[in-house]
């Protein structure tokens, strides 16, 4: 009877045993998800703080960049307001010199207008004493400068520049040679001669067969006969159309006389 009772004790306490060892291991296992489980909140709650303070680092990093952007414009146009403070003033200065040589071109204009005036009279005047070679050509740019002068659409420096031209072109006439035809009449009869013009000096004609010379005598102001230089007048007219090389030839030239 003992050993059955003692036998029956054993595997009662067999069985506590192994209630008691499988309770501690349930409990274990519950702690161990529960560790896991905050462990990854808490690596969660990490990454979610890295990325918040990625956020702010990479925001402070583009405001910072912006910064200095705008600093860097800002220098850019206080250099820029510098340059443009100069130059205004430069202007300035300019636009004063402009309203000064404004007034006195005024009182240039009132000055040369009438000396242009004078000089396109005085230059006409020439021409009708002069001896009459290219006549026509001549006057009409006499005439074109009066019309010029009456026109308000052209400038008083190309009035002048007008003026000029036209004083050098003649000017030009006393150190030049040229020949051109024009028609002559003797005895009632027109006809077509060759004219040699040496500078200012002499103006002779020749027909074509030259068996006709004369020369321009401005003392009568009339076109005269004269033989005496037909070999001249032709070897010269032969020069000026370059038929021949140039050399001296000898013609009979009116003596200078004293302007009245």
């Amino acid at each position: 009877m003992k050993r059955c009772i003692t036998s029956s004790r054993r595997l009662a306490l067999a069985a506590l045993a192994t209630s008691v060892i499988a309770i501690p291991g349930s409990v274990f296992a519950q702690t161990v998800d529960q560790v896991l489980e905050a462990d990854q909140r808490r690596l969660n709650l990490a990454q979610q703080s890295q990325e918040r303070i990625n956020g702010i680092v990479e925001g402070t990093r583009s405001l910072e960049d912006q910064y200095r952007a705008i600093n860097k414009e800002i220098d850019g146009l206080r250099v820029y307001n510098r340059l443009m403070s100069a130059q205004t003033s430069g202007q300035q200065a300019t636009l004063e010199d402009i309203a000064l040589s404004m007034d006195q071109v005024d009182v240039i204009n009132r000055q040369i207008v009438p000396l242009m005036t004078r000089m396109i009279d005085g230059l006409e005047q020439s021409i009708a004493l002069d001896v009459p070679f290219l006549m026509e050509e001549r006057t009409e740019r006499v005439e074109t400068l009066k019309e010029i002068m009456e026109r308000s659409d052209v400038s008083v420096a190309e009035k002048f520049r007008k003026v000029m031209e036209a004083y050098q072109i003649e000017n030009d006439y006393g150190i030049s040679s040229e020949y051109y035809t024009q028609t002559l009449t003797f005895d009632d009869q027109p006809r077509s001669y060759n004219i040699l013009r040496i500078g200012r000096v002499g103006l002779y004609f020749q027909s074509e067969d030259a068996q006709t010379t004369g020369r321009w005598d401005n003392e009568s102001r009339q076109w005269v006969l004269d033989d005496s230089a037909r070999n001249e007048v032709r070897k010269g007219l032969r020069m000026a159309k370059e038929l021949i090389a140039p050399e001296i030839i000898v013609i009979p030239v009116a003596a200078p006389s004293e302007a009245s």
